[in-house]
């Protein structure tokens, strides 16, 4: 028998999680079960305690997961497809629940059996070896895996193939010399991505307190506005990724969300989650650097953004309400971290503005959705009848924005501040051409779905910004 009908006779048995799809189930689904309720997360310990295979079929029972969606390893499915072809049998061999597999055969179609988790037997490990070698004898199959899980398989099988392989995986393979399937690696970028480090910038919000107060030269309050920041865009980084577990399933749906890192698969959940509790401690561990008040201005920041993860992103017009508000607690945390009054004018330009802003995001959101009139977007309160009313209420609200500055401008505490108060009178209008454009663009669909991204990016918009900050500092220190 040559080594090409040899190959067709012995079955390729393959791995599920990280090896035939770029993700793990057990974290997806754990995500889903928390998007559905919360409380679930008290049973957790419960089920864990049951063992891993209770907890992911606890998990399993109660979540449904769209196999259409995954991020398949797209070279080996095709190789499957391709022994297929040829009339190899193809095994599915998973330590995830025989729901999720069942479901993902299915929808592939190229799995000849299934062995999945069933009961209280997780099919994982000496578990999964037994089980391949009582069906096919000892040496009897080849086996596709990647991780340290794998490892007893690989010794058991005839020839193994490793995929995107751990640490103790790696080592396997290069000690048994056994064939590496390439898949795309995760680079610095794809980091920081997974942090949002462009994001960051909204953070600089914690420093206008100080600024319009002109403390430039007090050391103590720059120090006490860089730590804030520091705190502040780790925790920002934390939730970000907590909220991309959240929103799997609708990135994976989206143009251009769908190359996001976790939902793409270029980096693990495991990774993430690892990450997110690092840049939680980072955070806290810097805001203690801070006066009491900063702290409890952070706290109530993770709070109120994991509500709006849960749940409140899927509330019409509460959820444009809370990201103004967030974006108004950044100013609250520079008050908290400098010790600077906070005054009227300034929480009512930065809700108008922002509301704006976030208002902005939904229109677009709505003008490259093609659903039915009466039919809400993924994820959202808003239908595609709800556009024009949006636009409206977003060029309202920046309007809004530029009156209460205009008011301000020509307020006793503005001529007490400036040496020369006129001379800031153009940022009014510098603040409708901002907002103005910003919309119109978006009407145009030209317009990047985070307007703060976009205003960090446009030229007309930077300049537009550094004028007035250039108009500021002239009406305080020109004689």
């Amino acid at each position: 028998m040559d080594a090409r009908s040899e190959n067709t006779t012995i079955p390729l048995a393959v791995d599920l999680d990280g090896t035939l799809i770029a993700t793990d189930l057990l974290w997806e689904g754990l995500f889903l079960l928390l998007r559905k309720n919360p409380l679930y997360l008290l049973m957790l310990p419960v089920w864990a305690f049951g063992g891993p295979a209770r907890l992911k079929q606890e998990i399993a029972s109660r979540v449904n997961l769209d196999p259409a969606l995954l991020p398949y390893r797209t070279n080996l499915v095709n190789r499957l497809k391709h022994e297929r072809a040829k009339g190899r049998r193809i095994i599915l061999a998973t330590g995830t629940p025989r729901k999720f597999a069942d479901a993902i055969a299915a929808h592939l179609d190229i799995f000849d059996d299934v062995m999945a988790t069933e009961g209280l037997n997780n099919l994982t490990s000496e578990r999964k070896r037994a089980a391949l070698c009582d069906a096919f004898g000892d040496g009897g199959f080849d086996y596709v895996g990647n991780s340290r899980h794998d490892l007893k398989v690989f010794d058991a099988a005839r020839a193994s193939i490793v995929v995107a392989p751990d640490c103790a995986a790696t080592r396997w393979q290069v000690a048994h010399d056994a064939e590496l399937l390439e898949t795309p690696k995760p680079t610095f970028k794809t980091v920081f991505k997974m942090l949002r480090v462009h994001q960051w910038l909204k953070n600089a919000l914690i420093a206008v307190p100080m600024l319009l107060s002109h403390e430039y030269a007090n050391l103590s309050m720059v120090v006490a506005c860089i730590v804030a920041f520091v705190s502040f865009s780790a925790a920002a980084s934390s939730i970000y990724i907590i909220n991309d577990f959240f929103d799997l399933g609708l990135d994976r749906k989206h143009a251009t969300k769908r190359n996001r890192p976790f939902a793409s698969g270029l980096l693990s959940m495991k990774f993430g989650m690892v990450s997110a509790c690092l840049l939680l401690a980072i955070s806290l561990m810097t805001a203690l650097l801070l006066p009491p008040l900063f702290l409890v201005t952070l706290v109530t920041y993770l709070v109120a953004t994991t509500a709006y993860s849960l749940a409140v992103k899927r509330m019409l017009l509460l959820d444009v309400l809370m990201l103004a508000g967030l974006y108004t607690m950044r100013i609250f945390a520079g008050t908290a971290a400098t010790g600077v009054d906070i005054s009227f004018w300034l929480l009512a330009f930065s809700t108008f503005f922002f509301l704006s802003l976030a208002l902005v995001k939904r229109y677009v959101e709505l003008r490259t959705t093609s659903l039915d009139p009466k039919q809400r977007i993924a994820g959202r309160g808003y239908r595609p009848e709800d556009e024009e009313i949006v636009a409206q209420a977003g060029m309202a609200s920046a309007f809004s924005s530029a009156l209460v500055l205009a008011l301000y401008i020509d307020s006793d505490a503005v001529r007490e501040q400036y040496v020369h108060p006129f001379m800031i009178w153009p940022l009014a209008p510098l603040v409708l051409y901002i907002a103005m454009r910003i919309w119109i663009l978006a009407r145009r669909d030209e317009m990047h779905d985070d307007p703060v991204v976009f205003i960090t990016r446009d030229w007309r918009s930077q300049i537009v910004v550094l004028f007035g900050a250039l108009l500021l500092v002239a009406a305080v220190f020109v004689p």
